[in-house]
C-alpha cells in the first residue's frame, strides 16, 4: 500500500489523529476507512493503551490495534512540550482535521486550543470527543463510555425488569461518539467549501448515547411513561422476540408487521390467527404480547433451527439465527459484501481478520489498506521528512530530546 496516496472518496483530506483508546481512534479509522489520510500521533513515552487491549493475544501483540489503527500512519510526539507544539501546529498547517478525545482543557493548557490552531489554518476542523461535551457544569468531569451509557438512561433500557441493568459487551458509547464526530467533519468539511473555515465539532458520550434513544423522551414529556428494560423484546411490538428452536438454538422472529404477520400464521399452520381479535392489527398483538409469544415459542420449539429460517424466509417472514462471531465469520452475505476482510498485521507477520468497511460506496469505495503500524513512531521518517521536510540530522536531535 502506498499510505501516502489513499484511494476513496476522503482522498486528499488530512487528519491528525490525537486520540487515544476507542472513541477518537474508531472516529479517525472510519475516515481512514473512506481514504483519509490518517496520521495518528502518539507521545513518545505514552502510546496509546488501545495496542495492549482485546482479549487475543500472541507474543505480547493485541489484535484489537489491527482493526482501530488499520489505514494509518503512526508517527511519535509530545505535545507537552514548547518544540512538540511547534512541529504539531506545522502539520496542522498542513491538514484538514485534528481529533482529539482528551478531557476538556487539555489542549488549552498545551497552548493549542481551537484559538490558536485555527490561526495557523483558519480551515482547520477540530472535532473533540469528550465525555459530557465542552461547555456545562460537567464538562470538565472524566468521561468513559460505561458511566455516558448509563447517565445517557440507555443503560436503563438494558437487560430485564427488576434486574441490574447489563452492559453490551462492546464499548458501545465509545463507538456512537466516535461515528457522530465522523458525521459532524463531515458537515463541516462541507460547510467549508462555501465559507473557506473550519470549526468546532463538540461530540459528548452521553449525548451521543441519548441520541439514539428513539421515542424515550416525547414518552415520557407526553405520556408520563418511563421506558424501561424489556428483555428480548420491545414492548408493544409483537411478535419480534427470541424463539428456542428444537436443536437449542435462538431464532429471531421478527413479524409485527400485518401482512407479515399473517404469512407467519400461515406457516404455522394456523392462518385463522390472523383475523383473531386478540392479534389482527398491531395494536392487538401488542396488547396481547405474552399469549402470542407462547403461542409462537410453543411451535417454533418443535423446529430445527436451520430449516426454519429457510422456511420463514421463502414465505417472506423476517428471520434469522442469534449468530456467534464463529458464524458470522462465515456468513455467505458478508463474505459477498466485503465485511469479512483480512488485515496484514506486520508485527504478526501474517493477515488478520476484521470487519470491512461501512458504508459502500459505488464510485468512491473505501478500503482497508494496511493494519496498524507495530511500533509507535514507524512512520516518524516519512511525515517528518516527506511532509515537513526535516532532514535526518534534525529528526536526531528530535528523538534524542524526547520531542518525538
Amino acid at each position: 500500500m502506498d499510505e501516502a496516496s489513499p484511494t476513496g472518496a476522503l482522498s486528499g483530506f488530512r487528519v491528525l489523529e490525537l486520540g487515544s483508546l476507542i472513541a477518537g481512534p474508531y472516529a479517525g479509522r472510519l475516515l481512514g476507512d473512506m481514504g483519509a489520510d490518517v496520521i495518528k500521533i502518539e507521545a513518545p513515552d505514552r502510546p496509546d493503551p488501545l495496542r495492549t487491549w482485546g482479549q487475543a493475544e500472541q507474543d505480547g501483540h493485541r489484535f484489537f490495534w489491527t482493526v482501530h489503527a488499520r489505514n494509518k500512519r503512526c508517527i511519535t510526539l509530545d505535545l507537552r512540550v514548547p518544540r512538540g507544539r511547534e512541529v504539531f501546529l506545522d502539520l496542522v498547517e498542513r491538514s484538514d482535521v485534528v481529533v482529539e478525545n482528551f478531557r476538556p482543557g487539555t489542549l488549552e493548557r498545551w497552548g493549542l486550543g481551537y484559538d490558536v490552531l485555527s490561526q495557523r489554518n483558519p480551515g482547520i476542523v477540530l472535532a473533540r470527543v469528550s465525555g459530557y461535551g465542552q461547555t456545562g457544569p460537567l464538562a470538565g468531569r472524566a468521561g468513559y463510555a460505561s458511566v455516558a451509557e448509563a447517565v445517557s438512561g440507555l443503560r436503563h433500557l438494558n437487560g430485564y425488569p427488576d434486574q441490574p441493568p447489563p452492559r453490551i459487551a462492546l464499548s458501545l458509547g465509545d463507538s456512537l461518539a466516535g461515528m457522530f464526530a465522523v458525521q459532524g467533519v463531515l458537515a463541516a468539511l462541507l460547510a467549508r467549501t462555501a465559507s473557506g473555515r473550519g470549526q468546532v465539532v463538540d461530540v459528548a458520550l452521553n449525548e451521543a448515547c441519548l441520541a439514539v434513544q428513539e421515542s424515550t423522551i416525547p414518552d415520557y414529556d407526553r405520556g408520563g411513561i418511563v421506558r424501561g428494560p424489556s428483555g428480548t423484546r420491545l414492548e408493544g411490538i409483537a411478535p419480534s422476540n427470541l424463539y428456542a428452536a428444537s436443536d437449542g438454538s435462538w431464532v429471531v422472529i421478527a413479524a409485527n408487521q400485518d401482512t407479515v404477520f399473517a404469512r407467519l400464521c400461515a406457516v404455522m399452520g394456523q392462518p385463522e390467527l390472523a383475523d383473531d381479535p386478540r392479534f389482527a392489527d398491531h395494536r392487538a398483538r401488542g396488547r396481547n404480547q405474552d399469549e402470542l409469544d407462547e403461542l409462537i415459542a410453543k411451535w417454533v420449539s418443535g423446529q430445527d433451527s436451520s430449516t426454519l429460517v429457510d422456511r420463514l424466509t421463502e414465505v417472506g417472514v423476517v428471520a434469522g439465527p442469534v449468530n456467534t462471531v464463529a458464524e458470522v465469520v462465515t456468513d455467505p452475505q458478508l463474505l459477498a459484501r466485503e465485511m469479512i476482510v483480512e488485515h496484514y498485521d506486520e508485527r504478526f507477520g501474517a493477515p488478520v481478520r476484521g470487519p470491512g468497511v461501512v458504508p459502500k460506496l459505488s464510485a468512491t469505495p473505501g478500503s482497508v489498506r494496511s493494519a496498524g503500524a507495530p511500533t509507535p513512531g514507524a512512520h516518524n521518517a516519512q511525515v517528518y521528512g516527506d511532509l515537513l521536510g526535516r532532514d535526518v540530522a534534525e529528526l536526531d536531535r528530535l528523538h534524542a530530546d524526547g520531542v518525538i
